[in-house]
């Protein structure tokens, strides 16, 4: 069952850019968002010298992608100190502990591993740790009790904009019927087939779509690059004449899917359809007039 929860970020200097204290109702965890610049301040915030798990993000954009690095400590805060020599390419922290004394070193590290592992698998953002740390061996109530605790790590996460454990593609079954998320699109161009969803990070072109090997320069912005560092990395495997995605790939607009499949600029609200034939544009249309009746 879906429910509403109650999120309350604390600014500290009234700067959404600065330090944040995030809590959610009746939870016993809390989380301290940090810029780097501002990293020297938390030796003053008691809430990140406890034991507890901790983000550190570089974040970019949906088409060039993020990083992170998940570690953990008994003090946050004097391992960030050491964490801030080894580690060059992040510039923002997000540190979790409890309010209360319950989180022990057996529990961050189970939260480290398992959320290590779900980053893996979300696939939204590149992982700097080297290995997937071990995961330790709990009873099973404390188990569930982290499960419960990563469960609403993900809320405070998505909150504080990084959706760094959650899959880019939405499943149906969790797609609401008034939005455009429970619907699959399919594009054919010079026989190419590609298929893909609309979601609130944007369009996700599914895996295995396949994707003209033309370079044209009338796709927007620095998409022929990106084409170009996809084919690179593996992202884009060319078969006898177009490429095959190799996973599903979070673009930041239709259009901008579109015009990756075609080799060309191309509307996306007008070129991805349904089952049923009509254009991601007339949907969109259908909902908004729904919504007003």
């Amino acid at each position: 069952m879906q429910f509403g929860r109650k999120v309350t970020v604390y600014l500290a200097d009234a700067s959404p850019s600065g330090i944040r204290h995030v809590e959610i109702a009746n939870w016993s965890g809390q989380a301290v968002a940090c810029p780097r610049s501002r990293l020297v301040e938390l030796k003053d915030w008691h809430e990140a010298q406890r034991p507890g798990v901790y983000f550190l993000f570089e974040k970019q954009t949906a088409e060039v992608g993020d990083k992170v690095y998940v570690g953990e400590s008994e003090n946050v805060v004097k391992r960030l100190t050491q964490q801030d020599k080894d580690q060059e390419f992040w510039n923002e922290v997000i540190i979790f502990t409890s309010k209360d004394e319950n989180l022990t070193k057996a529990h961050i590290k189970y939260l480290e591993s398992r959320i290590t592992s779900l980053a893996k698998i979300a696939d939204r953002y590149k992982i700097e740790n080297g290995n997937t740390p071990t995961e330790s061996l709990l009873p099973r109530s404390d188990k569930d009790a982290m499960e419960e605790f990563i469960h609403n790590l993900k809320i405070v996460l998505g909150t504080l904009g990084h959706k760094v454990l959650e899959p880019i593609k939405i499943q149906s079954s969790q797609a609401s019927t008034s939005t455009l998320s429970q619907y699959i699109f399919s594009f054919t161009v010079k026989g190419l087939l590609a298929k893909g969803q609309q979601t609130d990070d944007g369009f996700v072109l599914f895996k295995n779509s396949q994707v003209s090997d033309l370079f044209n320069p009338s796709m927007p912005g620095k998409l022929a690059q990106l084409k170009e560092d996809w084919v690179k990395d593996g992202t884009l495997t060319k078969t006898e004449n177009h490429y095959l995605l190799t996973k599903d790939l979070l673009l930041s607009s239709s259009s901008y899917a579109a015009a990756l499949v075609a080799g060309t600029a191309r509307s996306g609200p007008q070129s991805w359809l349904n089952d049923n034939g009509d254009s991601l544009k007339i949907i969109e249309e259908i909902l908004l007039k729904s919504a007003e009746s």
